[in-house]
């Protein structure tokens, strides 16, 4: 008995029928039985695909000269659990997560996985179709549908006018468009529990106060967005990716904001990226696997360890089913380790003392060394002056003065910067011929880097009008792909989901390894950040007043530098080495205080 159904694909935005002569009918051989398993009527401007005729043949798939159709086989067990889809031919959502009051949940999957249509469901902002979109069934069918659940309780109290549900949504720069004023006025007019004095010394916006929304960086957004969810009464809270733009010390008072919205009767759901972040918010998770864009589908509940490692792992031990290749570990070694002989045949440079005044802002930079074959991570807090020393190791910003005794060495150097505006008006494909021919034309550039970013999928696609993280990606691969000594990458994460978090680490470490260069690195994402790091720079000071940039140091003593600065300890996950964070004031956060270990490095 033929165990799997699928589900097809095609792409609104790709399909042009008028333009290829309907080669997917054409090709069809469904079609040519005289069945109408492919249709491309005069009027209609995309194809459409029967599922149910559908052999699962493929041969439309490599016809078709715009890739725009998938054919997709799904296990039969799933079709019963269809939750909603936006119509034929499109994505679609089986299962939902089932929040519970009084508690966070946690939501972990990677983008276009149905996180967001999810949480549009649970705040009764979406119908939920059940796969019927031809003929949406009423409320009470969808209770029947849901009945012996927690999830029937949770809609029959939405739909009596219970539940109030608000969402921060995951785009924060959008929110100047849609709200305008200074940003104290908008907080005073939300301000329904009277905790706006409170919530603006949490999330540090009182020196904000007086600004007009428009004029907010990411960060302030960021936090400015937080407030105003948290300022208002609901029982339903909502947060999108709350910590992207965020530095590790805001993500962390962000999070403690967020848990403070706990009521007995409330609902908390978080997407998050940041798995350390996600892990110290959470109370339990559900992770999403399936094909971006395709379908997503939702599993039960588990603690928050086990959600996480199971989507680190790549299989759900309660499905018996893999949905990726390969798990994803985190094991770090102390470089101490490493043999002298190796150490020795690294070229060495140094940077002299140096100093900085921008308006009110002064940075002051200590003379370090650093190495070949070395990635070295900037930890600090917003506004400490980290992208300001990558501007000067790029020779973008000269120093005011400089150590004399030490010659400033002169590196090739190939720089990310932290905002990336394309204004480039072609396609990726050109792009990268006219920026890095070479390296593009290269196997083991194309092997190394071009495949694990997936760049391939990105090639025919106008610059202009990529998504935030594919343009991340292609961002990556042009900084790579530039002959240098140094790289200088800027917030490599931002944009990007747990996954590909984890996939553009491994890329950069192995280029940055196998090409013998060094890589400067500014990263908020815990995780990110311990992976990636061979050494540290601990930036201390007064954000925006006065700042030092230790030398570099070894991750070990620099990670324990910084924590204790935060007053939050770490310790490693026993299965697959992530770094988790220790809830406060936790026995293991009193031990690890107690013997100054904030980083706990032991296996």
């Amino acid at each position: 008995m033929d165990r799997l159904t699928r589900i097809a694909i095609v792409s609104s935005d790709r399909c042009k029928p008028k333009k290829c002569r309907q080669e997917c009918k054409k090709s069809c051989p469904v079609v040519k039985t005289g069945k109408l398993c492919i249709e491309v009527s005069s009027a209609s401007k995309i194809a459409f695909i029967s599922e149910e005729l559908c052999i699962g043949c493929g041969i439309c798939v490599k016809k078709c000269p715009f890739e725009a159709i998938q054919i997709i086989n799904l296990p039969k067990d799933l079709d019963k659990d269809t939750t909603h889809r936006y119509g034929a031919n499109t994505f679609k959502l089986h299962r939902l997560p089932v929040p519970r009051p009084g508690q966070v949940l946690g939501l972990v999957g990677t983008n276009g996985i149905g996180k967001s249509t999810a949480l549009k469901v649970l705040a009764g902002k979406l119908k939920p179709n059940l796969g019927k979109f031809a003929n949406p069934p009423d409320w009470q069918e969808i209770l029947t549908y849901f009945r012996g659940s927690e999830l029937q309780n949770y809609f029959t109290r939405i739909l009596e006018d219970h539940l109030k549900a608000i969402i921060k949504p995951q785009y924060v720069d959008h929110i100047p468009k849609a709200v305008k004023g200074n940003v104290g006025e908008v907080l005073s007019q939300k301000d329904e529990k009277d905790l706006k004095t409170d919530l603006c010394h949490d999330l540090d916006l009182n020196n904000v106060l007086d600004r007009d929304v428009g004029d907010l960086s990411g960060g302030e957004l960021q936090r400015f967005a937080i407030a105003v969810v948290a300022v208002q009464n609901a029982e339903i809270y909502m947060f999108d990716e709350p910590s992207s733009y965020l530095d590790v010390k805001q993500r962390l008072k962000a999070a403690q904001v967020v848990r403070s919205l706990l009521r007995p009767n409330s609902y908390v759901i978080v997407v998050e990226h940041d798995l350390s972040v996600l892990d110290y918010l959470s109370d339990f998770i559900c992770c999403l696997y399936g094909k971006p864009g395709a379908y997503g589908v939702v599993t039960l509940p588990f603690s928050v360890r086990e959600g996480i490692n199971i989507f680190l792992a790549g299989f759900v031990p309660t499905e018996n089913l893999r949905f990726r290749d390969e798990s994803l570990t985190f094991k770090v070694a102390e470089s101490a380790q490493e043999s002298v002989e190796e150490v020795q045949t690294y070229a060495r440079y140094k940077y002299p003392s140096m100093s900085k005044t921008q308006g009110g802002f002064k940075l002051q930079i200590k003379e370090g060394e650093f190495t070949d074959s070395q990635i070295i991570v900037m930890l600090g807090e917003n506004g400490t002056g980290k992208t300001t020393f990558i501007r000067m190791l790029a020779g973008l910003l000269k120093p005011d003065d400089v150590d004399d005794s030490v010659d400033i060495p002169e590196f090739n150097v190939s720089y990310k910067p932290q905002k990336i505006s394309p204004k480039f008006q072609s396609t990726v494909r050109h792009l990268l011929h006219s920026k890095i021919r070479d390296s593009y034309m290269h196997p083991q550039f194309n092997t190394d880097v071009m495949k694990p970013l997936q760049i391939e999928a990105l090639m025919d696609q106008d610059v202009v009008n990529l998504s935030g993280g594919e343009l991340q990606r292609v961002a990556l691969c042009l900084c790579l792909g530039k002959p240098a000594d140094i790289y200088l990458i800027d917030e490599p994460s931002a944009y990007l989901d747990s996954e590909q978090r984890i996939v553009a680490s491994k890329v950069i470490k192995r280029f940055i390894l196998h090409a013998k260069k060094t890589a400067f690195v500014v990263e908020h994402d815990f995780i990110m950040a311990t992976y990636l790091a061979d050494r540290v720079i601990v930036y201390e000071g007064r954000p925006s007043v006065d700042c030092i940039a230790n030398p570099p140091q070894s991750l070990l003593t620099g990670m324990n530098l910084f924590l204790s600065h935060l007053d939050i300890t770490f310790r490693r996950d026993p299965t697959n080495f992530r770094p988790r964070i220790n809830k406060l004031d936790s026995t293991k956060d009193r031990e690890q205080k107690a013997a100054g270990s904030y980083y706990y490095l032991d296996d």
